[in-house]
């Protein structure tokens, strides 16, 4: 059995698509197949469904697949090892977030470069359920991501600061505003698909007040978009002013509740091998001061206007 085999049938299993995953594992359509075909004689047992087209795997190729998870995720692990051993982590970091996470993502990723600097960052943005499945398939070292998310199973959790809410806007306020105030303005917000978005829909309800947005979106950027057109105000995370800031003629204004909201933190799978570039990242991350930056961030902010 060859790795390249095992690498052939997790592809297959995650573009669902002999083609794609061919192109995916950069070799012909006819070789990929062969070698699952290989893989299935020497295993003596069938992996794939055949049809015209992919049509899943079978209950013996499910397990099959389970195994070269973590088979592949052993050789990773081996291989890390002994880059660190010959003076340097390489490799590549394989990070998730959340969308709304992502704005302070390089908090941690700048410094992890600088002091692993033959290592390379993939971010990908996903959803909690998406975090979870590819933890669980060794398709990820780390994420960031709500701590309290059911969807999230069996992760070691790090939290890195909790969400402040505020709002920005250019009506005029004074130097806080009620959930009720808020709702009153004219609104762009994340779409209800956004765990954010449904966490800040229970601030409004619990203060009595629905809010009626204009405009809906399912990222930060597509919100700032609408935000420096002028018309719009919006109830944003104070993570999100890492990256985007406060547009130009507008304030950021606190709004009046909990101090803080749900805590965002970095997910590990709670599963061996464990990823050493995980590991180091975690090392930064605790290093890092995220919560006390974010926060040191807003206070300039307010101060100035």
């Amino acid at each position: 059995m060859l790795l390249r085999q095992l690498e052939y049938l997790v592809a297959l299993a995650r573009e669902r698509h002999f083609a794609r995953a061919a192109a995916a594992c950069y070799v012909s359509q006819p070789s990929l197949s062969a070698g699952i075909r290989k893989l299935e004689h020497e295993l003596d047992v069938p992996i794939v469904y055949r049809g015209s087209r992919f049509e899943g795997l079978t209950p013996e190729g499910e397990r099959v697949l389970a195994w070269a998870h973590r088979i592949l995720a052993e050789r990773d692990a081996l291989q890390q090892e002994l880059s660190e051993m010959r003076g340097g982590l390489s490799g590549t970091l394989r990070m998730g977030a959340i969308p709304t996470a992502l704005t302070a993502a390089s908090l941690l990723t700048t410094p992890f470069c600088e002091r692993h600097p033959q290592v390379r960052v993939s971010l990908d943005s996903l959803s909690s359920d998406e975090i979870s499945q590819r933890l669980a398939q060794f398709e990820l070292d780390v994420a960031m991501a709500y701590l309290d998310d059911d969807a999230l199973h069996h992760v070691r959790k790090i939290p890195l600061y909790e969400e402040r809410y505020m709002l920005l806007t250019r009506e005029p306020t004074g130097p806080t505003a009620s959930w009720a105030q808020a709702a009153a303005q004219p609104l762009c917000l994340l779409s209800p698909r956004m765990r954010n978005r449904r966490i800040i829909d229970e601030c409004f309800a619990a203060a009595g007040a629905t809010a009626s947005p204009a405009v809906e979106s399912d990222t930060v950027s597509g919100l700032y978009a609408h935000l420096v057109a002028g018309r719009w105000s919006s109830v944003i995370s104070h993570a999100w002013l890492h990256m985007f800031g406060v547009p130009e003629g507008m304030r950021v204004v606190p709004l009046e509740g909990p101090a803080h909201g749900p805590r965002v933190g970095l997910v590990v799978a709670d599963h061996e091998p464990q990823s050493v570039l995980a590991a180091a990242l975690l090392k930064v991350a605790r290093e890092a001061g995220v919560r006390d930056a974010l926060d040191d961030l807003l206070s300039a902010h307010l101060d100035k206007q």
